[in-house]
């Protein structure tokens, strides 16, 4: 099979599995709603845009009858909520699939040049010291981790090449210190502890149709640009030198991946917090199931990073008390990586 059909086949495939895991996701919860009433409801949301005398309006083509309540309990409460787990597990997927391939290392994920923790710091100081960080939670979060991620760079630059080796070890230095820095603005929080803590967990609780707009209005784009990439980044895999043989501008495509990848996550982070092992897992997984070319592996792992959080998140709500996402995560891939570790071995890239 042919590379754009095993990509077809795979991407239709996952698709699918994203479609049924938010249908069933969206029947869950107090109130048990039955599929057909969810789908009917979800179509019932759909709306077009077409043109009129006054202007642009909205035509709603669908109009199942659906009872008012479970109407706004699937619309108004659970879809938004599933919508943003599905853009940020994609967007958490894609950053970890570049991040892997970049570093050729299949344990590195998007936090790995202190982006998500860069996120963490613009976030808590917008909670402990609101007066001197006069920023919403989110564009806080979006600074911190653009300002992390690039600072890194510019560290490692040097005569205007990147090493990778550079690059990996200034990222573990400045989350290390990035870290300290969360731990003391914890120290001063105060009143203010519970919330700064509870973000830092990772989370999906309180959503809107307007968070899943914007995030997805970076998350597509910097896939896109992403996957214009993917070719290079297969041949970066070669080395440097091989790269540069074969006409890559290799800092050029360096900067470019590290840049649209730090947005993905930096996106991702300032709406549902750190959540850990959606970048790692899930693209490791799917290397193993697609293999490593990554106009393959990254649609494919997008998709499946989609349905995983929106899986994982689900659980987070279904118990007996409610759970920050992130928990969940890191307590389902957390025994699921290690079960892998032991059954394949695994190298770099």
């Amino acid at each position: 099979m042919h590379r754009r059909e095993r990509t077809l086949v795979w991407s239709l495939g996952l698709t699918g599995v994203l479609v049924a895991v938010v249908l069933v996701s969206a029947t869950m919860g107090p109130v048990a709603i039955g599929y057909a009433t969810v789908a009917q409801a979800m179509l019932n949301a759909i709306a077009v845009p077409t043109l009129a005398a006054g202007g642009v309006t909205l035509v709603h083509p669908f109009s199942f009858p659906v009872p008012g309540p479970h109407q706004t309990i699937v619309t108004g409460l659970r879809l938004p909520r599933i919508l943003l787990g599905a853009v940020v597990g994609f967007a958490l997927a894609t950053a970890g699939t570049v991040m892997q391939g970049f570093f050729r290392n299949p344990m590195a994920d998007p936090s790995i040049i202190g982006v998500s923790t860069g996120a963490a710091v613009g976030a808590v100081a917008s909670i402990v010291f609101p007066v001197s960080f006069p920023l919403s939670l989110q564009a806080a979060a979006v600074l911190g981790a653009l300002l992390a991620g690039f600072g890194v760079y510019l560290i490692a630059t040097d005569g205007g090449r990147t090493p990778v080796a550079t690059l990996l070890l200034a990222g573990v230095a400045v989350q290390t210190f990035l870290g300290a820095v969360i731990s003391f603005m914890l120290l001063q929080a105060g009143d203010t502890l519970q919330r700064a803590v509870y973000w830092l967990m990772g989370r999906l609780e309180t959503t809107s149709y307007s968070e899943v707009a914007v995030t997805l209005a970076v998350t597509l784009p910097t896939f896109l640009v992403l996957l214009v990439y993917a070719r290079d980044l297969n041949v970066l895999l070669l080395g440097e030198e091989d790269a540069h043989t074969l006409g890559i501008d290799v800092e050029r495509t360096k900067r470019v991946l590290l840049a649209a990848s730090s947005v993905a996550t930096a996106a991702a982070v300032a709406v549902a917090g750190v959540i850990g092992f959606v970048g790692l897992i899930v693209p490791h997984v799917m290397r193993l199931l697609v293999g490593p070319d990554h106009r393959i592996l990254l649609p494919t792992s997008a998709l499946a990073g989609a349905a995983f959080l929106v899986a994982t998140d689900t659980a987070a709500r279904m118990g007996p008390a409610e759970m920050p996402v992130g928990i969940v995560t890191a307590a389902l891939g957390a025994p699921f990586f290690l079960y892998l570790l032991r059954k394949r071995e695994v190298t770099a890239l």
